[in-house]
This record gives C-alpha cells, structure tokens and sequence, in this order.
C-alpha cells in the first residue's frame, strides 16, 4: 500500500528540515519529557516508515522502545468507529438523520428523543463528555454494557442541534448502534470491515484476551503511558491497567501502531480504497471530511464557521495550534487523542502523519503541534 523509500528526498521532503523534526522528537524523549513515540509520516503514497524514539516503560532503566511498539491511542478511535458507522448507511442500514431510539429505544428517555445518528458523529447532540460517574464506573471496573446502560438514563445539556459539544459519550452510542444493527460487537465489527482488509493485524479496539495473556501475549509490546495525577494510584483502571487495554472503548479504546495506522490513513487519502480492496466509497469520504455544521444552522456561527467538525473527523481550525499545528491547510482533517496522540490527512500536501506518544498533552497538544510543525516544514 505504502512505498518505503530510503530518503527523505524520494518523498518530498526536505533532508535538512525532516532532520530537525526528529531531532526534535528525539530530544523530548532523551530527556524524559515525553517517555517515548512513534512516528510515521507518507507523502505521495511513499514513506520512509516508522521510527521509534524513547523507553518503553517510564523507569529509568527501562529497555528502549520496541520497534513493534502498540500504543494506547485515546481519541483517535472516534474517526475509525465513525468510519464503520458510514460502513452501515453506505449498506442502507441506518441513515445519518434516523433518531437514535429507533436502534437504542431505551435511549430516547429524559429529553434525548430527538437525538440522530449525524448528532452523534458532529458532536451537536447536546450529551456531555463522559458520563457523571465515568470514574466509579471505572473504579467498578465496568463492563461497557454497564457504561451504555447509564448513557440512556442521562439528559442533555442543550437540545440536539443547537450546539457543539466535544462527546465521548457519542461515540459509546455509536459503537452501541453498530452491536444493535449487526449482532457484532463494535471491535468485532471493526475487525471484521477495516482491520482484518487492510492487513492491519496488530491493531484492535480492545486488547482481546491472547494479547494479554498466554504464549502469545503482546503485552510487553504495549508503552506505559504517563498517566495524569489523577490516575497516578488507580493501577486497577487507569490507561496502563489491564482493564482499560481490554474495555474496548468505542471513544478511545484503539491500540494500534503507526504502520496499521498508516494503512487506514492512506485509504483514507486514497478515497475510500487501495488497489481492488475498497473500504468506503468516495462519496462516503467526502461527506465524511467535510464541514457538516456549515448547513446545521442552530449551531452558533462561530462553531460552524472556526471549530468545524465532519462526521467523526475534526477538520483544521485555523487560526488554532493545538495538536495540529500552524501549518495544514484548510481541508486538512484528522483527530487527536488523550494518551498524547494525533493523527492528520491533508489532501493538498497528498500526505499524512501519525505521531503517538506516551505524554498526555490535552488540552493544547504543545509537544504534537511543535513536532507538526517541524514535519510540514520539512515538504517541499
């Protein structure tokens, strides 16, 4: 799918330049700024493959990184389970506008009736991040039944449509509707259509049981994450715990690598396939990757016209450094994710970047948006 070449030069970038993003990169992590990351940009279909900075664990006499590193992506599952959600309309299986409770009807209680798919994936349905007792839920080691149990006895925060509204709680409806409409659960599903197709066989929404257990275990091939303070004496459900790497959350349960990531970017900037394997259609692509608040004219101007959003996809807001950088252009899409993660497609430089790390960084992305920078200009 991807070309690797042996030079930046092959790919459209600058030797010099690109030198600089990795010393940059190299330098946070023999430091101990950020533990470690991995990075892996493609330019016109070519790439010159991924590359591996840091220390596997956070202790300081810990083995460098593995260079079959699998890291704990965060945020940058919404676009996939999005992705899988468009899977089902291009089938004539739902439609973006039909209302929520028609998949969930229990969902539909206490204000939310009028909730739809296209709410879910634009963050416009008024629901809040994450749900009042997500930490109890988690303390309890929930499983994410329970999780969507709660989801449908919860109100909103505005009425749909009429706002914007960053919502993880969203996407644990969206991976509900793909278990209702398929009979799968939301990682077997995504198994199934997108990882298993596109060759990316060390990628999976929740860490099924032999990769954590057994002779064929991938554990040890998993970054310990700097957790925030708060999770610091939580070992039994933080982001390192045994328990979050198996939930499987549709917001933010992937753990892939830079090279499977790869693979879904390039379809994505491809249009939809590869070769004979298509995964979406164009059209699909298109509206995913395009402004969906612009026509939702409820919404506050200033969410439509700065802070855009496609379906599952943050499009670049200009003028706005965090994650992305200064640099992209205006069609530039992509996501970001709480573990210090980003991901961004830009269709006029033909190229993209996968940048995971083990620093979280929210809300401003500092370390992601220098290191963007640095890489978009390094293309020539």
């Amino acid at each position: 799918m991807l070309q690797t070449v042996s030079h930046p030069a092959e790919m459209g970038l600058d030797p010099d330049r690109w030198n600089v993003a990795l010393h940059l990169i190299r330098g946070w992590c023999e430091s101990g700024k950020v533990p470690s990351a991995g990075l892996l940009v493609a330019r016109d279909g070519k790439t010159l493959g991924s590359q591996l900075f840091g220390r596997q664990t956070l202790s300081s006499e810990s083995a460098p990184i593995r260079s079959d590193a699998i890291f704990l992506i965060a945020s940058i599952t919404k676009p996939v389970v999005a992705m899988g959600v468009l899977m089902l309309a291009e089938r004539g299986l739902l439609s973006l506008d039909d209302r929520v409770e028609q998949f969930i009807p229990e969902f539909g209680r206490n204000g939310k009736h009028a909730v739809s798919v296209r709410n879910l994936l634009t963050h416009t349905s008024g629901l809040p991040d994450m749900l009042p007792n997500n930490r109890e839920l988690r303390v309890a080691n929930a499983p994410l039944s329970e999780f969507a149990k709660q989801a449908c006895e919860i109100g909103l925060d505005f009425p749909p449509g009429r706002g914007s509204q960053y919502q993880s709680v969203g996407f644990l409806m969206l991976g509900e509707i793909i278990q209702r409409v398929t009979g799968q659960s939301c990682a077997q599903f995504l198994r199934q259509e997108i990882f298993l197709p596109l060759g990316m066989h060390d990628t999976a929404l929740g860490a099924p049981g032999p990769w954590l257990v057994g002779a064929n275990s991938v554990v040890h091939r998993i970054p310990e994450v700097r957790v925030p303070e708060d999770q610091v004496t939580e070992s039994s459900w933080n982001w390192n715990s045994s328990y979050w790497r198996r939930l499987g959350a549709p917001w933010g349960g992937l753990l892939t690598t830079p090279a499977d990531l790869g693979r879904f970017a390039q379809v994505m900037l491809n249009g939809g396939g590869f070769g004979d394997t298509r995964i979406l259609s164009r059209a699909s692509v298109c509206a995913a990757t395009s402004n969906q608040l612009d026509a939702m004219k409820e919404v506050p101007a200033d969410d439509r016209r700065c802070r855009p959003w496609g379906l599952g996809w943050r499009l670049n807001w200009l003028a706005h450094s965090a994650n992305f950088g200064d640099f992209l252009g205006p069609k530039t899409y992509g996501h970001w994710g709480a573990t210090g993660t980003v991901l961004w497609i830009d269709p006029d430089l033909n190229a993209f970047c996968v940048l995971f790390t083990t620093q979280p960084q929210e809300p401003h992305g500092n370390y992601l948006a220098r290191a963007c920078n640095a890489i978009v200009a390094a293309m020539t």
